[in-house]
């Protein structure tokens, strides 16, 4: 008798290592290398949709205090840093209140001018080519959005990605120069006129803010489906968008 009841107070023990091994292993995946984000705004339709989750790898920019649980200040700056590039999708603290994030694209890296000039986006003096792709309609119910023109943007390096011109006129068609500061980026997002980013209160974000770049949609749900709701999967699951690299 005495000889099962420690084999099971044994495998008992061993079950609770296990799991906290398991609880620490996911800690340092989350902390150092992806960390999963939902999207719960239009603002970089047609990219990414609401209810779209996200990986982010946290290890592609370095890592600053924002990058740790309840954002631990332990240290200054960022730690092994590594410069973002024009035109990823980034995930980053909101400057005027960093417990929030935000999504966005970078599209103004520190010394660039940037302007937006009857939609069109300018940097360092040069238009940024601007084609017609289609159009687009959203299952988002907040903003609907039907058969919205579609344009494709082309950067220097070759990278292109589309955004959306919903209305001519809006108030981030045209806008100021900016020139952004050392140590600071400038985003916007690919819903041109529906997205708050450095045009208008985001202005510009700090490298200490960056938590990591988007990389892949690992699960979708459509029509303001929320997660818990496992009943409704079968009716609004976009398995089009599994495991799709975010551009």
């Amino acid at each position: 008798m005495t000889d099962k009841v420690e084999k099971k107070q044994g495998g008992l023990w061993e079950n609770i290592k296990v799991i906290i091994q398991a609880l620490i292993l996911a800690t340092v995946i989350r902390t150092v290398l992806f960390q999963p984000f939902t999207i719960p705004s239009g603002s970089m339709m047609p990219t990414l949709l609401v209810g779209d989750y996200i990986f982010v790898n946290k290890f592609a920019y370095g890592f600053s205090k924002y990058s740790l649980p309840f954002s631990l200040d332990l240290f200054e700056g960022r730690i092994f840093q590594s410069e973002p590039k024009r035109g990823d999708v980034v995930v980053f603290r909101f400057p005027p209140n960093p417990s929030i994030d935000y999504i966005k694209r970078l599209v103004g890296l520190p010394g660039d001018h940037i302007q937006v000039t009857d939609g069109v986006l300018f940097i360092n003096g040069k238009p940024v080519p601007k084609v017609p792709d289609g159009t687009f309609n959203s299952d988002y119910r907040n903003d609907p959005g039907h058969a919205i023109p579609v344009f494709r943007e082309t950067l220097d390096d070759g990278r292109t990605y589309d955004t959306l011109d919903e209305t001519q006129f809006s108030p981030g068609d045209n806008t100021r120069e900016f020139i952004v500061p050392p140590g600071h980026y400038f985003m916007m997002g690919d819903n041109r006129d529906n997205s708050a980013d450095s045009r208008f209160d985001v202005g510009f974000v700090p490298a200490e803010n960056l938590v990591g770049r988007a990389s892949i949609i690992f699960f979708s749900l459509g029509n303001d489906t929320p997660f818990s709701q496992i009943w409704k999967w079968p009716a609004n699951i976009r398995l089009d968008r599994f495991f799709k690299a975010v551009q």
